[in-house]
């Protein structure tokens, strides 16, 4: 198969809103953006004119390519999904730590307690790790 090439958005033109079927993208005059005629969303042209990138949060940035005749969706890279997993994870662990430990201190002599504090210090800081690689720049 050939490579597929993705055509330059031109800002002169317009085109259908990726986010409404009947809304239609139109230039802003002196900025490299478009935005709705019927949902009022503004959109930034990136990556050398080939991506628009939607300006309404910056915690879902929602982005399309142009086809030539339909938007296609770009889904967010590994490291917000990382990022998301590995603190749900990091704030899940103290949770599980405070329901198994009486359980642990019940049931355990004081060697395995020993090594399950040890295992789950080291659960925190891997997580930890994890949340601090996906977060950096």
């Amino acid at each position: 198969m050939r490579p597929y090439k993705t055509p330059k958005i031109d800002l002169k033109s317009e085109y259908p809103c990726p986010c409404r079927r009947r809304g239609r993208l139109k230039p802003i005059m002196l900025t490299e953006a478009l935005g709705c005629d019927r949902c009022q969303q503004i959109f930034v042209v990136k990556e050398n004119g080939q991506v628009i990138e939607q300006l309404s949060s910056i915690y879902h940035k929602r982005t399309w390519r142009w086809t030539g005749y339909r938007w296609a969706n770009i889904y967010p890279g590994w490291r917000q999904t990382y990022l998301s997993a590995a603190l749900a994870l990091l704030m899940m662990l103290p949770i599980f730590a405070v329901i198994l430990i009486p359980f642990l201190l019940r049931f355990s002599s004081a060697q395995s307690m020993i090594f399950w504090a040890t295992i789950l210090a080291l659960l925190t800081v891997l997580l930890a790790l994890v949340v601090w690689l996906a977060h950096r720049p």
